[in-house]
């Protein structure tokens, strides 16, 4: 079996997973009739200068897949308030889904809110994504929050879910 680590992304990194981004968003459907996501998906560099990009790697350092993980009033940040953290862009590659890569990844980003002292993590979800994707963050605590939903283009609805942390 092998071994799935999560780190902080380099630049080496970066065409990996602009590729398996673009590619996980692709089988999910979530670039159809798309204007111009495809290229903010794949610009790694601006994602990294602007919140912190995360790599899900395997024991021979294959990027499996990625997460933007970012704070309120930063440029990638849509939901999170004063106090709360957000990830956006989660992705795995899709020949390595369903093998705790997602998982993986939704962990680091709880964890990073923790080690930063944050109260909760919220994220948005697109309406009618995957049962898969919809299970992984249920079953990481996630809750809908409705007062967090929002259309960044028309036909499109994302849905805000929040995950509240332990005090410390």
């Amino acid at each position: 079996m092998t071994t799935v680590r999560v780190r902080a992304a380099t630049p080496d990194d970066f065409a990996s997973i602009a590729r398996l981004t673009l590619a996980a968003y692709e089988a999910d459907g979530q670039l159809k009739g798309e204007h111009g996501y495809g290229a903010v998906l794949a610009d790694v560099a601006t994602r990294a200068a602007h919140g912190e990009v995360l790599v899900a790697v395997d024991d021979a350092e294959n990027v499996l897949g990625s997460v933007t993980f970012v704070l309120p009033g930063s440029r990638f940040a849509e939901l999170s308030a004063a106090g709360e953290a957000e990830f956006r862009m989660l992705a795995v590659d899709p020949v390595g889904q369903g093998r705790g890569i997602g998982a993986a990844l939704v962990d680091a980003c709880v964890a990073r809110a923790g080690e930063l002292g944050c109260s909760a993590v919220v994220i948005c979800v697109r309406g009618g994504m995957a049962e898969s994707a919809q299970r992984l963050y249920q079953r990481r605590g996630f809750v809908r929050a409705p007062e967090k939903d929002w259309s960044p283009a028309p036909g499109v609805r994302l849905l805000g879910l929040r995950l509240e942390l332990p005090r410390a």
